[in-house]
């Protein structure tokens, strides 16, 4: 069990240079021990290590390339280790894993980028959702193998539950929220023993969204969102758990992301 507080959020930041100033407010605002990003959409030398050093995360594990995907986790306390996973043959920049001690725990954070699967959810016309659903599963067999305390975080692109979306009736055709992908997922989570966090402590009838597409004029007033960003724990580290929070007031922020940060507070378990 993770011994000392910890406070982790995730971010599909959608270009961390074009909103590099937005992430440094959320920072400040928010203050994390670790930020995990995704769709960084750049190189490595392209990051923007010095914003991020001035803001006091010395330590950055980062796995990108141009253009497209990627991921960053930056971190107010030292990493032991870091490195970077490929699945299906593809080296894509959807994955990076680092370890932080904390007191005498090592603490294994992996950091997901799965593919939105495009638009059609036929794995045999559409190659995108084909390569999706495979990718979730060398995702969870990769991860069986995890050491005992981990965290999968990061946009997983799948809204699992019925309240994980706007219209469960009008979604279940739509990709992120198919059978053939909330099937996938929930295999994934059993078999490894994995606890969302943030359905641990909001109850599963209540609507809970993390993405808003931008052709809302007013995404508050439609609200029809999507909870596609997530962070899950292994057994151990379940009575660590102390909050958990989705900050959608970045949603309003100049030129904001469609997504929205997570974020879950750790702390020492109590005493039975």
């Amino acid at each position: 069990m993770a011994p000392v507080p910890l406070r982790l959020a995730t971010w599909n930041i959608n270009s961390v240079r074009l909103r590099i100033d937005l992430v440094t407010r959320f920072l400040a605002e928010h203050r994390p021990d670790v930020l995990c990003l995704q769709e960084i959409k750049c190189r490595d030398d392209q990051f923007p290590h010095k914003a991020f050093a001035a803001a006091g995360y010395r330590y950055r594990a980062v796995h990108g390339q141009k253009g497209y995907h990627g991921v960053a986790t930056v971190s107010r306390r030292p990493f032991s280790e870091s490195f970077r996973q490929a699945f299906c043959g593809k080296d894509d920049a959807r994955h990076v894993a680092v370890t932080i001690r904390l007191g005498g725990q090592q603490l294994t954070i992996h950091n997901t980028y799965v593919p939105a699967g495009g638009d059609i959810p036929d794995p045999d016309v559409n190659e995108k959702f084909a390569h999706k659903l495979a990718f979730i599963e060398e995702l969870g067999a990769f991860l069986e193998r995890r050491p005992e305390d981990a965290i999968l975080t990061g946009d997983l692109n799948v809204a699992p539950l019925a309240t994980d979306v706007w219209s469960h009736r009008q979604l279940l055709r739509i990709v992120s929220h198919t059978p053939a992908e909330t099937d996938r997922l929930e295999v994934l989570r059993t078999r490894g023993g994995w606890t969302d966090a943030v359905r641990h402590f909001v109850p599963p009838e209540e609507k809970l969204y993390s993405w808003w597409s931008y052709r809302a004029r007013d995404w508050r007033a439609s609200n029809r969102g999507r909870r596609l960003d997530h962070i899950w724990v292994s057994d151990g580290l379940v009575p660590t758990l102390k909050a958990a929070s989705i900050v959608a007031a970045t949603r309003d922020w100049p030129r904001p992301s469609d997504h929205v940060p997570v974020v879950v507070d750790f702390g020492r378990p109590r005493r039975s």
